[in-house]
C-alpha cells in the first residue's frame, strides 16, 4: 500500500473536517496551509515519478484492497502519467484560488473553505480510481461542495434559477453514467478498469454504452448542445466557485473520457457515433467563439471561451481515437488535450480572477462601463496581458503547444475540420483582445480611476504565480508531453486489442 498516495487522499478530507469545526476568522489560513502541504507533497511525489515506465506497466503508488464482494469493486488507486498531470493541476491551483478569496467578505468562512477542501478530496479521488464504482462515487462528492459554494455565495437574485439547472444538468448525467457503467460491468468480472476494458460487448451494445457514458462528460465540459447550464453557472457564482468549475472541475471530464470511454467503447468511436462528437466540438468551438466575441459581460466572455477551448479538447481526442482505430496508432490528440488541459486551468483561473479585480474597481461586469486602467494599474496590466496571451495560444506561452498539437491531430483526422476548427485561434483574439482594450484603454471615468489603486499583495501574488506558469510551461512543454505518453500509449492500444 502506497502511504504517499493515501495520504494525497485523505489529507484534504481531515483537513476539511478540521476546518468545518474551526470557527476562527482564521479558518482561512487553516485552509490554505493544508492546501500548501498538499501540494508540497504532490511535488515530492513527483520528485519520485518515474517519466518512462513501460507501457505495460504505467501504475505507481497503487493501493488495491477489496471492500465490496457483492458487489465486485475495490479500493483501487493509483497513480500514471495522466493522473500526476491532473493531481498537479488540481493540488497547484487550490492555494491560489484559497489565497485568491483572502480580500473577500465572506460569510461562514469555515464552511467555504471546508466545501473547497472536501471538493479538493473529491477530485483526488477522480484522478486516482482505478475503479469504475469508486470513480462515480468521487465524481458525484465534487457535486456537492461546488453546489453549495454557487448556491450559497452566488449572486442573490439568480442564485436558485442557475443552481437549480446546474444541479439537474450534472446530476442526470451522472445518472446516464452510472447506468453505462453497470451495464459494462454487467459483462465484465469486476468494476476493476481493467476488466471493464476487457468486457464482450457488440457493436450496438457499446453504441448504447458510448451515448450514455458520453452524455455525462459532455455536459461536465460541456459539449454543444448540453452547454446551457454553464454560461449562468460561471457568472452568477462566486469568483472562487467559477476558478473551481473552470479550472479543474471540467478536467474531470476530460480525464474520464480518456480513462474510461475510448478503451470501453471502441467500435462506436470508429464509426458513426466518433464523428458525430467531433462535428459537435467543433461547432462548439465555433459557436462559443462566436458568442464571446458579441457579449459585454466579462465573466460571459470567459465562460463561452472556455466552452470554446474544451470544444478543440475533445475534437483532438477523437481525431487520435479514429485515426488509431483505422489502424495508425495516433495519441497527438490526447498529448494536445492533456497539455492544454494544464494551460487551460492555469489560464482561465487567472482570468476569472482578473474579472474579480476589474469589479472591484469598476463595480461593474460591463466592459463598456471600463477603461483607461493602464495607466493607474501597470503591474494589474502587465499580469492581466500575459494570462491573456496564454489564453490566446501565443507562442512561448503555455496555450501555445496544446492547441498547435490538437490543430495537427484534428488535420490528420479532416483537413477541412482543422481550418473550421483554426477558427478559434482568430476568434479568441478578437475577444480577448477586445476585452483587455476596452478594460485597460478605453475611455474611462477619471473620476472613478483617481481612485483606483494597483494590485494589493494578495492579488500580484495570485496572479504573478499564475503568469510564471504561464511563461515557463510555455518554454518547456516537454516534461507534460513525457509524463502522459504511456499512459496514452496504453489505452490507445487497449482500444484495438
Amino acid at each position: 500500500m502506497s502511504c504517499l498516495l493515501l495520504t494525497l487522499l485523505l489529507l484534504p478530507l481531515v483537513g476539511s473536517g478540521l476546518v468545518f469545526a474551526w470557527k476562527s476568522h482564521s479558518s482561512k489560513y487553516l485552509a490554505l496551509g493544508i492546501a500548501l502541504i498538499q501540494m508540497l507533497l504532490t511535488f515530492y511525489v513527483l520528485s519520485d515519478f518515474d517519466f518512462t515506465p513501460t507501457v505495460d506497466s504505467v501504475l505507481q503508488h497503487e493501493i488495491n484492497y477489496p471492500w465490496s464482494q457483492f458487489m465486485k469493486s475495490s479500493l483501487h488507486f493509483g497513480i500514471d502519467g495522466m493522473s500526476m498531470l491532473l493531481l498537479l493541476l488540481t493540488n497547484i491551483l487550490m492555494p491560489i484560488i484559497i489565497l485568491s478569496s483572502f480580500n473577500e467578505n465572506i460569510n461562514y468562512r469555515n464552511t467555504f473553505y471546508g466545501l473547497i477542501l472536501l471538493m479538493q478530496f473529491g477530485l483526488v479521488g477522480v484522478f486516482t480510481s482505478l475503479d469504475g464504482l469508486l470513480f462515480y462515487i468521487f465524481w458525484e462528492v465534487t457535486l456537492i461542495p461546488i453546489w453549495f459554494i454557487a448556491g450559497l455565495w452566488g449572486q442573490e437574485n439568480k442564485r436558485f434559477e442557475f443552481t437549480t439547472k446546474f444541479f439537474v444538468y450534472t446530476f442526470v448525467g451522472s445518472l446516464f453514467m452510472l447506468a453505462g457503467l453497470i451495464y459494462v460491468y454487467n459483462h465484465s468480472a469486476s468494476f476493476s478498469l481493467t476488466d471493464l476494458y476487457n468486457a464482450q460487448l457488440n457493436e450496438t451494445q457499446q453504441t448504447i454504452v458510448f451515448w450514455f457514458i458520453f452524455f455525462a462528460f459532455a455536459v461536465k465540459l460541456p459539449v454543444f448542445p448540453f452547454h446551457t447550464w454553464q454560461p449562468d453557472t460561471y457568472t452568477y457564482s462566486p469568483t472562487q466557485g467559477s476558478m473551481l468549475l473552470s479550472g479543474i472541475m471540467l478536467k474531470m471530464a476530460i480525464y474520464g473520457v480518456i480513462r474510461y470511454l475510448l478503451a470501453i467503447t471502441p467500435i462506436p468511436i470508429a464509426g458513426i457515433s466518433g464523428q458525430i462528437v467531433i462535428i459537435l466540438a467543433i461547432v462548439g468551438i465555433v459557436h462559443g467563439a462566436l458568442i464571446a466575441i458579441i457579449q459585454t459581460d466579462m465573466k460571459r466572455i470567459i465562460a463561452y471561451s472556455s466552452f470554446s477551448h474544451v470544444g478543440l479538447m475533445v475534437a483532438g481526442i477523437f481525431s487520435s481515437a479514429v485515426i488509431t482505430l483505422r489502424g495508425n496508432l495516433n495519441i497527438e490528440g490526447g498529448e494536445g488535450a492533456l497539455v492544454q488541459t494544464f494551460a487551460h486551468g492555469i489560464n482561465v483561473v487567472g482570468l476569472f480572477y482578473c474579472c474579480d479585480i476589474l469589479y472591484k474597481r469598476f463595480k461593474s461586469r460591463d466592459i463598456r462601463q471600463m477603461g483607461g486602467l493602464a495607466k493607474v494599474a501597470p503591474k494589474f496590466a502587465v499580469l492581466f496581458l500575459i494570462i491573456l496571451l496564454g489564453s490566446m495560444g501565443v507562442p512561448l506561452t503555455n496555450g501555445f503547444v496544446g492547441e498547435f498539437i490538437l490543430l495537427k491531430s484534428v488535420y490528420d483526422f479532416n483537413g477541412t475540420a482543422a481550418v473550421i476548427a483554426g477558427l478559434t485561434v482568430i476568434l479568441c483574439a478578437v475577444y480577448l483582445l477586445r476585452f483587455y482594450g476596452k478594460a485597460m484603454f478605453g475611455q474611462g471615468d477619471e473620476a472613478v480611476l483617481s481612485t483606483v489603486k494597483d494590485l494589493s499583495g494578495v492579488e500580484f501574488s495570485v496572479l504573478a504565480s499564475l503568469a510564471i506558469f504561464v511563461i515557463v510551461l510555455g518554454i518547456l512543454p516537454q516534461p507534460i508531453i513525457e509524463m502522459v505518453n504511456s499512459s496514452l500509449k496504453f489505452i490507445y492500444q487497449s482500444m484495438v486489442n
